[in-house]
């Protein structure tokens, strides 16, 4: 089977993005499964629910979330309501929502996701990845072979040590947050995809989606300038893995960027 990760999307740029190249990337890779991290898709900070139905809508099955995630306060009883958008497994107990989700393609086969945050640099106090990542797989693992993970971390260390640390017990492991694609994707030796960050789905003449002109003015003078998504036209970037849906081991990794 073919599932196809994309990062993170940004703002109605990345949307619209994602709206015109999806159907023919998932034609062209015979996709069964499409997963997205969504946690910058309104207004390039937080996800509301109306731009949630829209991806889905799209044919997006999956969203993944990360260090945004209360951004917008209104998606909060919506994660309660619906187990195909997830929000990092490893915040404390009693927050909204869920940290992983299993979900079903059309053939018939079970695919579970978590969505995990990073510790480093990060502006949250959440537990233990890697702890949470042990916890979900011992249940999730006895429901199906094919998992990916979405690591969103601001460090690539700690994205190449959850996906040396996963290796052998999932299908893949995705690095999102940083929004640059990184060219380092595998199959790791125990037949785990990996690659340290997707990149995005948002305007590439930008600073990670935002209007440069205001991010090279917060670096110049130190002053807080708003952020704004940059108008100019936008790329997604990607990885479709190739997972034995019986042994849940991947074969192939191969890297996406259309605009």
């Amino acid at each position: 089977m073919n599932i196809l990760c994309i990062g993170d999307v940004v703002g109605r740029p990345g949307r619209d993005v994602l709206a015109k190249v999806l159907p023919a990337i998932k034609q062209e890779y015979a996709i069964d499964l499409t997963i997205v991290n969504g946690e910058n898709a309104s207004s390039g900070s937080g996800i509301l629910p109306k731009h949630a139905d829209e991806m889905f809508s799209l044919g997006v099955d999956v969203i993944t979330l990360g260090d945004h995630v209360w951004d917008k306060k209104e998606i909060m009883p919506y994660l309660d309501q619906k187990a195909e958008i997830i929000r990092p497994a490893n915040f404390p107990d009693g927050a909204p929502g869920r940290g992983s989700t299993i979900v079903e393609t059309r053939q018939g086969i079970k695919v579970g996701v978590i969505s995990l945050l990073g510790r480093s640099f990060m502006k949250y106090n959440v537990l233990c990845p890697f702890k949470a990542l042990d916890q979900i797989l011992l249940e999730m693992s006895l429901v199906t072979p094919v998992i990916i993970v979405d690591m969103h971390a601001e460090t690539t260390s700690e994205k190449v040590a959850m996906g040396h640390y996963a290796n052998g017990r999932v299908s893949g492991v995705f690095g999102t947050h940083t929004h640059i694609q990184t060219a380092d994707e595998k199959v790791l030796s125990k037949g785990t995809a990996y690659i340290t960050d997707l990149g995005m789905a948002g305007p590439y003449d930008s600073v990670i989606g935002q209007n440069k002109e205001k991010i090279i003015q917060r670096f110049l003078t130190s002053l807080p300038h708003k952020f704004e998504v940059a108008e100019s036209n936008a790329t997604l970037c990607g990885v479709v893995i190739s997972v034995d849906e019986k042994t849940g081991r991947a074969s192939r990794i191969v890297r996406l960027q259309q605009g």
